[in-house]
């Protein structure tokens, strides 16, 4: 990767087609690519011993995080550091949001800084869309409501790359909480086109039928089916904060049925385990399951820095620093 924003800049969004990362549903395979490749040179900064270059300096990032986040607003803001980026960090307890003030005013009073980056967190399905008609700024959506999340897929993505030689024909299964899962929706969308075959499962009040027909994936409500031929799984939180009622019986219940558990491993000796975190342990995955050398969901999170600074350095506006 040049560290010399004037030597890469001219032509490092010349594979790209999109001002902004809103989500994967219109991105071609070959743009996945590019995005995945680009993040694989990162991940070789991440090993150095100094692990910034001074890429974006000069560029300015808004961090606008209106739910509760660990791993991607942290991910975001050292992929933005370690590119030299000047960066603020704005949450919702902390604006003007709480006084009344609407997200297209803040947005625009954040762009009235010069801010060149903007990335959302919302809790609205559709906010980083709307954000984007009506600023200027390059709009990265960090997870809004259940729609999407195109970071955490790409980074999944980077992370089964590591592991396979290619997603063509990949058995890849995503268990658990679908209804909810904007994680769910935005791999569903990348691995399809990249090739991959998709398996979607959880109980039946937590699977849109309706989703095996519009994402192109198959739909089960047995875990023993799912995992049958699966080269990946990757379990999802179930989310409490978005259902109005209960959709199971218990949390234990749910381990029982969907839970996968190192009893999966010994049946299963070439199957990978994932999950975009938070994990309950004891719930989607035993303890011995999550700790186990064949989960890579540490890598994930080591590839999100990664991914993270890859998005940004493609996105961002290029600059004639001459």
């Amino acid at each position: 990767m040049a560290e010399s924003r004037s030597s890469a800049a001219p032509d490092r969004k010349a594979e790209l087609r999109h001002e902004h990362l809103l989500d994967l549903s219109t991105y071609a395979a070959d743009e996945l690519r590019h995005l995945l490749d680009t993040a694989q040179e990162f991940r070789a900064v991440l090993d150095r011993p100094i692990r910034q270059v001074p890429t974006l300096q000069g560029t300015s990032v808004a961090s606008l995080f209106f739910e509760p986040s660990t791993r991607t607003k942290l991910s975001f803001s050292l992929a933005a550091g370690r590119l030299s980026a000047e960066t603020v960090s704005l949450s919702k307890s902390g604006s003007s949001v709480t006084k009344g003030e609407t997200l297209k005013d803040t947005a625009r009073n954040v762009e009235a800084m010069k801010v060149d980056v903007v990335i959302l967190r919302h809790s609205s399905p559709g906010a980083p869309h709307f954000l984007a008609r009506c600023t200027d700024s390059v709009i990265i959506n960090a997870g809004d409501g259940a729609h999407a999340h195109p970071t955490q897929a790409l980074l999944d993505l980077l992370t089964m790359r590591a592991h396979v030689d290619t997603f063509e024909d990949l058995q890849v299964s995503i268990i658990g909480d679908i209804t909810h899962s904007r994680v769910a929706r935005s791999n569903v969308q990348a691995l399809t086109t990249l090739g991959a075959d998709v398996t979607l499962c959880g109980p039946a009040t937590m699977l849109p039928v309706e989703m095996e027909a519009a994402m192109d994936a198959r739909t089960t409500t047995r875990l023993d089916a799912a995992l049958e031929g699966c080269d990946i799984a990757m379990a999802l939180r179930i989310q409490m904060e978005r259902q109005d009622e209960g959709l199971f019986p218990s949390t234990r219940e749910y381990h029982q049925q969907y839970g996968i558990t190192p009893d999966h491993l010994r049946r299963h000796p070439d199957l990978l385990i994932m999950h975009p975190g938070p994990v309950n342990r004891g719930i989607e995955l035993a303890d011995e399951v999550v700790d186990h050398d064949r989960a890579i969901i540490l890598s994930q999170v080591t590839n999100g820095v990664a991914l993270r600074m890859a998005v940004l350095y493609l996105m961002a506006p290029q600059r004639d620093d001459g």
